[in-house]
Parts: structure tokens; C-alpha cells; sequence
């Protein structure tokens, strides 16, 4: 019977961890498994898989301390399994007349969108501003507003509509008396890549 492969990750920085362990998943064939070994029990990354691959993994403690710890992690299914992430129908608890923003967005680590419920008080709104570099789909959840585009010309928001806001066009949104909360979709923007500023001076 072949040997478990190990990742030891406790001689690693700690920013290396996560990602290590996760890129060692990631790469594992279906059926496969590593044993991860720590120096402490690692409940937080316990949480991310429960997070990024419920069902789909496999967390099995081969040893609890107190200086080392063992953990068989498997791969049950190829890709991660689909899941309920919200219910919009459903008012969530945090909901508050005063609250601005995004009061909600997708916890999964692992993924190619970016979703986030936006949260406006009423009469609030957001100023004119041209959109990113990418198409944003919005989908009004409650209450009222009204988008205003480069042209000033204004579109009624209600529940129910699917708004395409086009990439790099300008909008501003305004609340109505009720407030307006609403659902947006867009592909994930890529982290920046911050550079150190060069020391040398210039000419």
C-alpha cells in the first residue's frame, strides 16, 4: 500500500502556510490525500475548506499534539461541490436603515466572481464615478432608487430588475425614502501587484 505523501509546513512563514496547503490540495488527483503535519491544531484552515470545499474534502486527525500534529486531508470529488451562499428573499440580521455599503459578499477564497449585496440609506447614494474595467450585472433586491448615467439620463431602480452596468461607463446611484439594496456580479478583479518604489533617484 503506498505511503500518504507529508506536508510539513511548520519550519514555513507563517503568509506561505495557507497557500501552500491549499495549492498541495488543489493538485491532488481524486481519491487523493496528503497528511499535513503542524505544530499546533489548525482550526482556522479547518474553517477555510468547510468554506472553499464543503463535502468535498476529506479531514481526518492522525495525531493531537501536544508538539506535533497530523491531519490526513483527502480530495473526494474533483471541483469544489455547487452550495447555497444566500438567500435574497431572506432578510439578513444586520439589516439597519443606517447601514452603507457592502453588508454582504462571497466567502469563498477559491473563485472566479466577486458578488457583494450593497446596502444604500435612505435618500444615501453613491456619487458619479466611471466603473471598472469590467461588466458589472446588478440585481435590485429592495426598496427604490435611481442610476444616472453619463448623459444624465435616469433609470427607475425596483425590485426585481437586472441592471447591466457596461465596463468603464459612468453611473451615480441615489436611494429612495426606503433605502435600495442590491446584488452585484462581476467577474474577480486580479490583486494588485504593488511594487517597491525604486530607490534610485531620478535623473
Amino acid at each position: 500500500m503506498p505511503t500518504t505523501p507529508e506536508l510539513d509546513v511548520r519550519e514555513l512563514p507563517k503568509p506561505r502556510k495557507h497557500p501552500t496547503i491549499f495549492a498541495t490540495y488543489s493538485d491532488l488527483p481524486v481519491g487523493g490525500a496528503f497528511v499535513l503535519v503542524n505544530n499546533h491544531d489548525p482550526k482556522h484552515l479547518r474553517d477555510e475548506f468547510d468554506v472553499d470545499y464543503p463535502g468535498s474534502h476529506e479531514w481526518t486527525y492522525l495525531q493531537r499534539g501536544p508538539k506535533e500534529w497530523r491531519i490526513r486531508i483527502g480530495k473526494r470529488t474533483a471541483a469544489a461541490l455547487p452550495q447555497v451562499l444566500l438567500n435574497t428573499a431572506e432578510a439578513p440580521e444586520d439589516r439597519d436603515a443606517d447601514l452603507t455599503g457592502a453588508v454582504w459578499n462571497i466567502p469563498v477564497a477559491e473563485r472566479d466572481l466577486d458578488s457583494n449585496v450593497i446596502a444604500l440609506p435612505p435618500g444615501g447614494g453613491i456619487d458619479s464615478h466611471t466603473g471598472p474595467d469590467l461588466d458589472v450585472l446588478i440585481h435590485v433586491l429592495d426598496g427604490s432608487g435611481r442610476l444616472t448615467t453619463e448623459l444624465d439620463s435616469e433609470l427607475d431602480l425596483k425590485p426585481g430588475d437586472l441592471l447591466w452596468l457596461p465596463r468603464r461607463s459612468r453611473r451615480k446611484f441615489s436611494a429612495g425614502p426606503q433605502g435600495l439594496r442590491y446584488l452585484t456580479v462581476h467577474r474577480r478583479r486580479k490583486a494588485l501587484d504593488l511594487q517597491p518604489p525604486d530607490p534610485r533617484p531620478r535623473p
